[in-house]
């Protein structure tokens, strides 16, 4: 799966959570279930379906689960750190102006660009 996929997934994530923490509060602050279901759509999209070979030892099926699932980790470690630090930017900037949601869905609409575009990753454009 793309980078830029991944980020737009975990902006969908975000989004979610927080539409659900903002339907809480109004219930009286019922503490809710954030999006469960969409967590474990996404590993499963995005954690590649490994084939251990029957005569593995450990230490292979270690470095081959290693190996493989290393890459998808990082996807999804970049695409949370991303959105993090583009919603931190606007928060310590101290603008009222600009909510959580306006944040994610300009960083979705540049990582669709991106997914359109070029072959970058969204960590170097955005």
């Amino acid at each position: 799966m793309e980078q830029s996929e991944v980020l737009k997934r975990v902006i969908g994530i975000l989004t979610e959570a927080g539409e659900i923490q903002r339907q809480a509060e109004d219930l009286d602050g019922d503490d809710p279930e954030v999006g469960g279901s969409i967590v474990t759509t996404l590993l499963n999209e995005t954690m590649p379906h490994i084939a251990i070979p029957a005569d593995a030892s450990v230490e292979d099926m270690a470095a081959l689960v290693g190996r493989e699932v290393g890459g998808a980790v990082e996807q999804l470690v970049g695409a949370f750190t991303l959105a993090f630090i583009a919603l931190a930017q606007i928060h310590d900037s101290g603008q009222q102006d600009v909510t959580s949601a306006d944040v994610l869905q300009d960083l979705a609409l540049r990582a669709e660009e991106l997914s359109s575009g070029d072959d970058d990753g969204p960590e170097d454009s955005l």
